[in-house]
């Protein structure tokens, strides 16, 4: 059965990949979509056969599609209820917060989803005494996210690891829907409904309309770069490959344990040759401070002193910024047949300077570069 695939392909993400233990408690992230929702269920049904710990439920209304947002929102609470789960709701203004600050529109509401998130999993933790590092926050990304997400940087480009797409955890994220496609969770919601008729003790939650999940109109708006890409390049690629999620994923999947192993490798050398200038910082590193890199880091080849120095500048940038490519170059054109090119200068993005000379490279803040110049 389609519900038993189901199922099982979540269960066994969970456990093979470590994303989540018995007893720590897991916040669900559900907009009301169907996948968020079939989510919830399948969160709830791995909890209680003893394999997830206590669960809690976050919905973002963001404020965008007036009275469905809110309607969005009453059907998400609706599900909590029904499966008795705490509810947190986040109430966002999305595009007011855009007309202010000038930000993307997709951008500030994942930003602000994900400040949520870690909020309503801090108070989740707090309500049943758990520490807030063993938590996890559960998203509904599916194969279709991931395989949008790699046409997505086929079409403007990647750095390394980037057609890994989606990792199934990062940092508390876990993503324990990778291995399953949008139209099998729809399939799970509509065999539910059908099982709940017939077995009382099942909870299925439909809308005012009926339907067992909340339909975003949006979606299907292809003026959208995702959206685009969703209605357009993929039904494209699976008139080539109907079995288009599993293939790429599977090739995705190889990407990334490449991927993991070079991602060791560079973390060895960013810690034999990287030292960060400022080490004095109460709770530890201000890597926006900068860093200098030794002479022997040109040593390693190209693509591995890329990698370093992508980490290195996500680091010092905020983990949320985009690490433009000409400012990895930049950093990495600083060194020549195996050591630093002694009077390199540049300037690269968040306004840090690049000094090079025999003791290696420097990067730092530009004031602070031309206060120790003039001084």
């Amino acid at each position: 059965m389609m519900e038993e695939t189901t199922y099982g392909r979540f269960a066994a993400a969970i456990r093979e990949r470590g994303l989540a233990s018995s007893d720590a408690p897991v916040l669900l992230m559900v907009s009301g979509g169907s996948d968020s929702t079939a989510l919830a269920y399948l969160a709830n049904d791995l909890h209680a056969a003893g394999e997830l710990g206590p669960l809690g439920i976050l919905h973002v209304n963001h404020k965008l599609r007036g009275e469905d947002s809110d309607g969005d929102a009453r059907f998400v609470q609706r599900l909590a209820e029904a499966l008795d789960l705490p509810f947190f709701l986040r109430e966002v203004d999305v595009d007011a917060v855009v007309r202010t600050t000038g930000g993307n529109m997709e951008a500030v509401a994942r930003e602000e989803r994900y400040r949520a998130a870690h909020e309503a999993l801090s108070k989740l933790c707090q309500q049943i005494g758990s520490p807030v590092r063993d938590g996890r926050i559960f998203t509904a990304h599916t194969q279709d996210d991931r395989v949008e997400n790699f046409y997505m940087r086929s079409i403007v480009g990647t750095g390394p690891g980037g057609f890994r797409s989606m990792r199934y955890a990062n940092g508390q994220i876990m993503r324990p829907c990778l291995d399953t496609s949008r139209d099998d969770l729809q399939a799970f919601l509509h065999q539910r409904v059908l099982d709940a008729r017939t077995d009382p003790a099942i909870v299925c939650v439909v809308d005012d309309a009926g339907a067992p999940w909340r339909t975003d109109a949006t979606n299907d708006h292809t003026d959208r770069f995702r959206a685009y890409v969703r209605n357009a390049i993929v039904p494209a690629a699976k008139e080539r490959n109907p079995q288009l999620l599993d293939t790429l994923c599977r090739s995705m999947n190889l990407i990334a344990d490449e991927d993991d192993m070079l991602d060791v490798r560079a973390q060895e050398l960013l810690e034999r040759d990287v030292r960060w200038l400022d080490t004095e910082m109460r709770d530890g590193l201000n890597y926006a401070s900068g860093c200098s890199i030794a002479p022997r880091f040109g040593e390693a080849p190209l693509p591995m002193r890329r990698r370093v120095i992508a980490k290195v500048l996500q680091l010092m940038l905020g983990l949320d910024a985009r690490v433009e490519t000409a400012t990895v170059e930049a950093c990495a054109n600083a060194f020549a047949d195996g050591a630093p090119i002694s009077g390199y200068t540049g300037n690269i993005q968040g306004d840090y300077a690049l000094s090079a000379n025999k003791n290696g490279l420097l990067v730092e803040p530009m004031e602070v570069y031309r206060a120790r110049r003039k001084n």
